[in-house]
């Protein structure tokens, strides 16, 4: 087991204490996540369908006409949007005309009303599933919502504020630097061997999966 101690310390050293702390996401406590209404992560699952491959900023700046035309992102209204008024949206300058993004949402909605009937709500869902499984949480994204493939799904839960690390380039680049894991992560075994990994680090230092993934991501050039 590669000890996480050299590791903090030589991104302490790169960014200064302060700079790294500063850098350390927000993580919510269980409670947090539950007292999110539905229609906040919908509206945060299609920010996330919709940053993807864009300029963040390009993307936010539209997203009040988004809240606009999505029903302020209420699960019920979006599941009941026909076609037509999905098709309409191609045509407004004012939202990102992308026909399989925009489809995406009203089968979010869907599925967010399905956690809703067996899990009391997407917030209850993300909290009550283990941190040290959370890779297993990123495979059940996938297959309940579109456009939520390869890393969308960790950065959806890390925007949420559910604790997870992400296999971004930095953070794969130091495992291997580090000698945790040899190569790029790609399959369900090797998510689960990178999990291992990070659940030593949890449990050697008490840091939340998101503070360690972003410490790691800072320990190397």
């Amino acid at each position: 087991m590669i000890e996480f101690a050299p590791i903090l310390d030589a991104a302490t050293a790169r960014n200064g204490p302060d700079a790294l702390a500063n850098r350390l996401p927000e993580v919510k406590d269980s409670d947090a996540l539950r007292a999110v209404p539905d229609d906040r992560y919908l509206s945060l699952i299609a920010l996330r369908v919709f940053r993807a491959g864009l300029k963040h900023s390009l993307v936010d700046a539209k997203w009040p006409a988004f809240e606009e035309v999505f029903h302020g992102f209420d699960p019920a209204q979006v599941h009941a949007m026909p076609d037509d008024a999905l098709e309409a949206l191609m045509a407004d300058r004012r939202v990102i005309r992308n026909w399989p993004k925009i489809k995406s949402v009203r089968a979010n909605a869907q599925a967010i009303r399905q956690l809703a009937e067996t899990h009391g709500g997407f917030g209850a869902y993300i909290a009550d599933w283990p941190g040290q499984r959370v890779v297993d949480l990123w495979t059940d994204l996938t297959k309940r919502f579109s456009q939520l493939g390869g890393n969308s799904g960790p950065y959806l839960l890390r925007m949420a504020g559910k604790d997870t690390f992400i296999l971004t380039d930095p953070v794969v680049r130091a495992l291997n630097h580090w000698g945790a894991f040899d190569g790029t992560p790609k399959g369900k075994s090797d998510r689960a061997a990178v999990q291992d990994v990070f659940n030593g680090w949890a449990t050697e230092t008490g840091r939340p999966l998101a503070h360690l993934s972003m410490i790691l991501a800072q320990s190397v050039d």
